[in-house]
């Protein structure tokens, strides 16, 4: 059996919350989490009973007024330093 290339439109990797079907069930625990962190963060109050579609959506309000979830370049870790002996 061979892989099967995907285009980017195609994939089911990404999709729009409004097309979830199980996008008016609650959200996760893990989207409440992550929502509580970014509010603090954006200094905003969420709503407690969004559903898992409107919760993704509002992460990725807050992840785009916070800055968070940006790709940046890798920052080069320090070597130790050594002692002279």
């Amino acid at each position: 059996m061979t892989a099967k290339m995907v285009s980017g439109e195609n994939s089911n990797r990404i999709k729009n919350p409004d097309d979830w079907v199980t996008g008016d069930e609650e959200m996760t625990g893990a989207q409440e989490s992550y929502l509580q962190t970014l509010a603090e963060e954006a200094r905003e109050r969420v709503e407690p009973d969004l559903t898992k579609a409107e919760a993704s959506k509002e992460i990725d309000r807050l992840k785009a007024k916070t800055g968070r979830g940006r790709r940046t370049a890798a920052k080069p870790v320090p070597k130790a330093s050594r002692r002279a002996s």
